[in-house]
């Protein structure tokens, strides 16, 4: 192998593990939980809240890999990986920064924040006799974690823009319910070689196919949902059209064996490229 060949190999090494740490770390899915708050504030016409998005940022990331690497205290303090050791210290400091923002937010924000907090943790943490967790609990995992996204995507950006409470504001987070649910499913797909049978998870109950359906009935709410809204223009019914074709396809096309990235990076792009079209249109 000559110099160049060489470095080139150990520059695409470099970014791979990079992107894998990107993507292991939950930066992606703090990136698309983000951008869903910017597209409510496009959706609704409410003020950006730059702390409470990156709040939210910052804040998922040390969540989210609290619950995916050890809701034990003891087993996710004392790591032995080190690839999980320097997840570990990053969401640390996005904990920091999450607190640091956090003393910027109104106190309204705040008891949302806490009743959301309330939820994820009955989602990690023991609650119900002979389960460890409502996480075990499969088939109402994913409906607690849609309920959570909607509710930190556009009930707390309603609630810090101090709106009245509207008709539209309700329709906003039913679609949104739905939209997660939605992107949930292809990871329940891709789970179904490792979860365990007592999990009882969706795929497990009635099948890939049976899922994939239900999948067509979320998308199908998707773009039916803002029609029941007081105001709608073209560009958010175009939009909403491209969003439901591209997550109708990323449903239809998972399979139980599927890519690496396929739904960790590409699913989850969704709401990012979802915010993007909201931009692009607006110039």
């Amino acid at each position: 192998m000559g110099y160049k060949q060489f470095g080139y190999f150990c520059l695409m090494r470099l970014l791979k593990r990079a992107f894998d740490f990107y993507l292991d770390a939950s930066i992606h899915v703090a990136f698309a939980i983000f951008s869903l708050v910017g597209c409510t504030t496009v959706t609704l016409n409410i003020p950006w809240d730059s702390h409470l998005a990156f709040f939210l940022f910052f804040g998922s990331i040390s969540c989210y890999n609290f619950i995916k690497y050890g809701v034990e205290a003891e087993k996710y303090i004392k790591v032995a990986n080190s690839y999980h050791r320097g997840i570990q210290f990053f969401s640390f400091f996005c904990l920091v920064g999450a607190l640091y923002h956090a003393a910027y937010l109104d106190l309204t924000i705040g008891w949302g924040v806490a009743g959301l907090l309330l939820l994820t943790g009955l989602y990690a943490l023991p609650v119900l006799p002979g389960a460890k967790n409502l996480r075990s609990l499969g088939g109402l995992k994913i409906f607690l974690v849609a309920a959570v996204w909607a509710g930190a995507t556009v009930l707390l950006p309603v609630l810090g823009a101090e709106t009245l409470w509207s008709w539209d504001i309700g329709i906003e987070i039913s679609q949104r319910f739905v939209l997660v649910l939605a992107l949930l499913l292809p990871f329940e797909i891709r789970d179904l070689r490792y979860d365990h049978p007592a999990l009882r998870t969706l795929p497990q109950r009635f099948g890939i196919r049976r899922v994939k359906y239900f999948g067509s009935v979320l998308v199908g709410l998707f773009v039916l949902l803002p029609f029941l809204k007081d105001s709608l223009t073209h560009i958010d019914i175009y939009l909403n059209g491209v969003i439901a074709i591209a997550l109708g396809l990323f449903i239809w096309r998972t399979r139980e064996k599927q890519s690496t990235y396929y739904a960790s990076f590409w699913v989850e792009s969704i709401p990012i490229g979802w915010w993007f079209l909201m931009w692009a249109s607006s110039l």
